[in-house]
Order: C-alpha cells, then structure tokens, then sequence
C-alpha cells in the first residue's frame, strides 16, 4: 500500500486535515517537520496538541531532546521505519509537515556525496559568530543563488549546511541535488496543499496570536531558564529569538507580533517556491473549499490509485 505525504506551507492547515482523513481511512501520522520533532516546544513548533495526538497516533513529534541534531538522510530514516510499523498493523501512514527539503530527501533521496565534515562546518559556525548571518547568505548568493532563494536567514542549519556541501564537494547544493539517488519506488501518494496568499497571510497572522495567548512566551521562557545553548537546531525555530528579545525587554510585545509575523511570511513565500518544484498526484487549493469535500477528493484519488 502507498503511503500518503501531505505537504504546504506554514498555517495552511496540514495538521488538522491530516487527521480528519486518518479518522476516514484508518490512518496514523508521521510528522514531517524539522522543528515539531523536538520535546519542550509544542506551541512554538507548532505540534499537534495532546488531544488530537490521542485521537490519532502521531510519530515523530516532540520525540527528540532539544540538544540533539539530526539530518534530512536521518529523518528519512525514521519516516521510512514508522511506515513499515504503521503498515504492519493494516493502517495507512499519512506523511504530513512542511520541510521541503526532508519531504526531497525522502521522496527522492540523498546525493551520494551528502556527507558531513565537522572540521569545516567548525570553521562556518565560527565565521557565522564573527562576520553573521548576511555575509554568509551572501556567500552562498554568489555560489548557488537558485538555493539561496529558499534559505530563510533565521534558518542557520540549513544555510550553514548549504556551505558546508559546496566546501566538500566544490558545487553548490542544487548541482549535488541533480544527481542525488532517486528512488525508484514510487511507493507515495504526494498531496501538495496551497492557498490565496492573502487568505494565508490572514491565517498565519492568526494563527501567531492564538500561539502567543496559548503561552509560546511562557514556553520559551522556560527553555531558556534551562540553559539551552541558540545554537542548538531547535533554538533556530522561527520566532525563538524573538520571544527571547521580548523576554529580554528589547522589543515589546507588538514589534514581537509583527516581526513573527514578517519572518513566517518570509518562510511560507520561500515553502511555496521550493514545493512549486516538485511533483505531485494531486494539487488541492483550499481557499474556498470545505474540509469534508477536501477529505473526499483526496481519498478518491488515492483509491483510484492504490
């Protein structure tokens, strides 16, 4: 049986619509997001909340500690391992998160020189705390533009991660993708989600204020009263830093909202043109649409196809 990965941009709804199908289809979900899969953020990352996690079974999210790392070939790994689990119990896994490039990573896999170099990335993270995020984005402008496009400059893994592939291999990231394994098992029903962007904007505001009354700032308070180091990838969620200013008495709370705001614009623009990219079985504009005619669409076509 196939599995079924819903992906689109932040604020679209994927979460909630991935569970009313799981309802329809005896589904479980697999979280395909590099934020959501660490423990002590649910309402910064975004998680599913405890309830919806006991009306359907969830899997990687908030499973790892915030101290640790992990790869788009890892998470792969662990998505590939939760399927074959959900699969062993007769129920379909239904692949749902916004990362396009762990969404890349599993659908097509990773380029045979994808492999990392402590000593260089040692000398990036040092050049990021001497010269900062700007000149290194720059750089890679200059190196691989196509690339840099998609590297919002809060997301330092990735923008250090990008450089780190060009000083080991001599090529830019969107050349080392050209010839990354693909897959030959198309084993996926691909669902991309997409929207009126001014619609989106609406519900991403929205959806920072629900997130800030919920006690994101009380969350990452507590984060941060525990000592966690900002270079740790979780730390690099959108909106961490800001939540710390606002702590720290730097911004008020208004700046906080519209500067969140601004910065999950900025990803949703940079989600939608990595995902325009890619290939899908099926494109669903949710502007105007109900859910219940959404879930109906989705499950007609992924029988038609299985």
């Amino acid at each position: 049986m196939k599995s079924i990965i819903i992906v689109g941009p932040t604020a679209i709804g994927k979460t909630n619509l991935s569970i009313s199908l799981a309802k329809e289809i005896n589904g479980e979900i697999i979280g395909l997001d590099s934020r959501q899969i660490f423990d002590f953020m649910p309402i910064g990352t975004g998680q599913p909340s405890k309830n919806e996690m006991i009306e359907i079974k969830h899997y990687l999210i908030g499973t790892h500690k915030l101290t640790r790392k992990i790869s788009a070939g890892k998470y792969s790994k662990l998505v590939v391992k939760s399927i074959k689990e959900i699969l062993s119990k007769n129920k379909v896994p239904i692949i749902c998160g916004g990362s396009g490039l762990y969404y890349r990573a599993l659908v097509k896999g990773i380029f045979n020189e994808s492999i990392t170099n402590y000593n260089i990335r040692k000398k990036l993270i040092k050049r990021l705390e001497t010269e900062g995020v700007d000149n290194l984005l720059k750089e890679l402008k200059n190196i691989d533009f196509n690339y840099s496009k998609i590297v919002h400059k809060n997301n330092v893994k990735r923008l250090l991660r990008a450089l780190e592939i060009y000083y080991i291999t001599g090529k830019g990231p969107s050349e080392n993708f050209k010839k990354q394994k693909i897959n030959t098992n198309d084993n996926f029903f691909k669902i991309y989600l997409k929207m009126d962007i001014d619609v989106l904007r609406k519900k991403i505001k929205n959806r920072i204020l629900s997130m800030i009354e919920n006690g994101w700032i009380e969350e990452v308070n507590e984060i941060v009263s525990m000592g966690h180091k900002k270079s740790n990838q979780a730390m690099e969620s959108i909106g961490f830093n800001d939540v710390n200013d606002f702590l720290k008495k730097k911004i008020n709370l208004n700046e906080l909202i519209e500067q969140i705001n601004i910065n999950t614009r900025q990803y949703a623009k940079k989600q939608i043109k990595w995902f325009n990219r890619e290939q899908f079985d099926l494109i669903i504009d949710l502007t105007e649409q109900h859910k219940s005619s959404v879930i109906k669409k989705i499950i007609n076509n992924f029988y038609n196809i299985i």
